[in-house]
């Protein structure tokens, strides 16, 4: 992250408009003080879960569930990608309906792009802005799934960040088989349409990032999490270049030299990968 700006990772619902941002324009006042006035305000519940401290403007004892999941969160990138757990407290802020959300970033991130859900980053702890929504749950592991990465690493692609926050927003029962992504790549693929990782590499604007960006992202990690060994060997180690500074060069040159014929190993990845099979 540039020194003098904020990092915004925003709700992506598979739109065009969402993803990661770094907006010089939202000052560090503003992170500052968005922080101390969501710590004023009246909460009515609050619980500390994992690396997470959460404020609630409802009661979060319905909410156990999402919670236990959120703290799953952690240990499954810690599982998954070798990373370790987070190196600071993630604040959540939590609020009951669109209005009382909107009348918060109105009055103290003016500025900051609109979406359903935010996480904010600059100096000290992350947060995470969300509102009660049909698209709650996934919103939360969506943005939860950013903090936890970029409490550890100083850095992360874009394309990559999206793809492992889309991996990680459904529950983990699903990510496997069951990701709504998975039934359109496998038309994209039918149709001879390959999602070729070079072309990610090069988004470095959330504008660049359409629906298809998004799931093509999320397909790369797929195939790196589920497909051969080698693959996921070669993420774990690019993730632990960015951790430790090294130059990690491009991920889609790594994979490469691991595993010739890079393509039509991810092409059968995806037409074998069935519950059972």
């Amino acid at each position: 992250m540039e020194q003098g700006r904020l990092m915004v990772c925003t709700d992506t619902s598979r739109k065009p408009t969402g993803g990661c941002l770094t907006i010089a324009a939202v000052t560090l006042c503003l992170a500052v003080t968005a922080r101390r006035e969501a710590v004023a305000q009246e909460w009515v519940d609050g619980r500390v879960f994992g690396p997470f401290v959460c404020r609630a403007e409802f009661s979060l004892g319905p909410w156990q569930g999402l919670l236990a999941e959120l703290g799953q969160l952690q240990r499954d990138l810690v599982d998954y990608l070798d990373v370790p757990p987070a190196s600071q407290p993630i604040e959540l802020y939590l609020f009951r309906d669109k209005r009382s959300y909107d009348r918060f970033l109105k009055r103290y991130l003016p500025k900051a792009p609109y979406r359903r859900a935010l996480y904010i980053k600059r100096q000290g702890p992350g947060q995470v802005f969300a509102y009660r929504s049909r698209e709650f749950q996934t919103d939360l592991r969506h943005e939860c799934t950013h903090a936890l990465l970029h409490s550890v690493l100083p850095v992360v692609p874009l394309w990559l960040d999206e793809g492992l926050a889309e991996y990680f927003e459904v529950p983990g029962n699903q990510r496997e088989f069951d990701n709504p992504h998975l039934r359109t790549l496998r038309w994209n693929l039918r149709l001879g349409i390959f999602p070729k990782l070079e072309s990610l590499e090069k988004k470095s604007k959330v504008s660049e990032m359409g629906r298809s960006e998004y799931r093509y992202s999320w397909a790369w990690v797929h195939f790196m999490l589920h497909g051969r060994r080698e693959a996921r060997a070669e993420l774990v180690g690019y993730l632990a270049d960015l951790r430790c500074g090294a130059p990690p060069g491009l991920l889609s040159q790594r994979l490469c030299r691991r595993l010739p014929k890079l393509r039509s190993r991810f092409i059968e990845h995806f037409k074998t990968c069935k519950r059972g099979a």
